[in-house]
C-alpha cells in the first residue's frame, strides 16, 4: 500500500488555512492597494507594499502569541502592521484609511482552481477551515469566497496564532477527530510543520515554487495546486 492509500484510508478531514492558501492575499490586497497607493502619491512597487504588510503582521502575530499574553485579535494585528508600513513608506495615512485596507481583507476570492477541486474532497472528506483570522472576519468572508466548509474555526477558540500547537489540538477537537485523521493543507511552511509537530498529517501546497526547508516535520503530501491534491486524495 502506498504513503497516499494509507492517508485516504485514515484521513476523515481536510483542514485549510484560508488566507494564502484557500484564497489568494497577494493578489487579491495588491489589486485593492494599488490605486490607494497611486491616490497617495507613492512611486514604489505595491506588490513590495503587500509584501512588508503580511510579513510585518506575521511577526507581529508570532510575537503576540510568544508573549503568552492576552490573544491580539487578527484585525488589530493587521490594522498595526499596516500603519507601521505606510510610516515606513513615508505615506500621511488616518486610522481609517487602515481600517479599510484591512477590511478588504474578508472579501478576498479563492485562487482559480479552489472551488472545483474542494468540491471534489468534499465527496470523501468534511472540509474545515482552521484561521489566524478572527470569528467575525471570518463569518463575512463566506459571502465572498463562497466555499461551502463544513466548519470555519478561529484561532481565537485557542486564544493563540498558529503554529502554536494548542490551535491544531482545539480545532481537532471542535473537528470530533483524533490528530492523525486531519490533513492539514496550507501554503505556508511553517503551517504545515505546525501541523504536522502537534500530530496531523500535512500537505503543502507549492505555489510559489520555493523550497520547503530542512526540519523534521516535512509534509505528507507536496503538490504545486489545489487540483493535484484532489487528484491524490480522491
Amino acid at each position: 500500500m502506498t504513503d497516499i492509500e494509507m492517508l485516504k484510508r485514515t484521513i476523515k478531514v481536510c483542514m485549510f488555512d484560508q488566507y494564502g492558501t484557500v484564497v489568494d492575499m497577494q493578489s487579491g490586497l495588491v489589486e485593492i492597494a494599488t490605486p490607494y497607493l497611486k491616490a497617495k502619491g507613492w512611486s514604489g512597487n505595491p506588490n513590495s507594499f503587500v509584501t512588508w504588510w503580511r510579513r510585518t503582521h506575521f511577526e507581529n502575530s508570532m510575537i503576540d502569541a510568544l508573549l503568552h499574553k492576552e490573544h491580539t485579535p487578527y484585525r488589530e494585528i493587521g490594522e498595526r502592521a499596516v500603519a507601521f508600513v505606510l510610516e515606513r513608506a513615508g505615506i500621511a495615512h488616518t486610522k481609517d484609511e487602515v481600517r479599510g485596507l484591512v477590511a478588504e481583507i474578508e472579501k478576498l476570492k479563492p485562487f482559480p482552481e479552489v472551488p472545483e477541486a474542494l468540491a471534489r474532497l468534499q465527496t470523501r472528506y468534511k472540509l474545515v477551515v482552521l484561521s489566524n483570522g478572527d470569528p467575525d472576519m471570518l463569518e463575512t468572508a463566506k459571502r465572498y469566497h463562497k466555499v461551502p466548509f463544513d466548519k470555519v474555526i478561529s484561532v481565537a477558540e485557542a486564544a493563540s496564532f498558529k503554529p502554536h500547537v494548542a490551535t491544531y489540538t482545539k480545532a481537532a477537537e471542535i473537528a470530533g477527530v483524533r490528530m492523525e485523521e486531519v490533513l492539514f493543507v496550507a501554503n505556508h511552511a511553517f503551517d504545515c510543520i505546525g501541523a504536522k509537530a502537534a500530530g496531523m498529517r500535512t500537505a503543502f501546497i507549492d505555489r510559489r515554487r520555493r523550497p520547503f526547508g530542512e526540519t523534521p516535520y516535512q509534509p505528507d503530501i507536496l503538490v504545486k495546486s489545489m487540483t493535484e491534491l484532489a487528484d491524490a486524495m480522491v
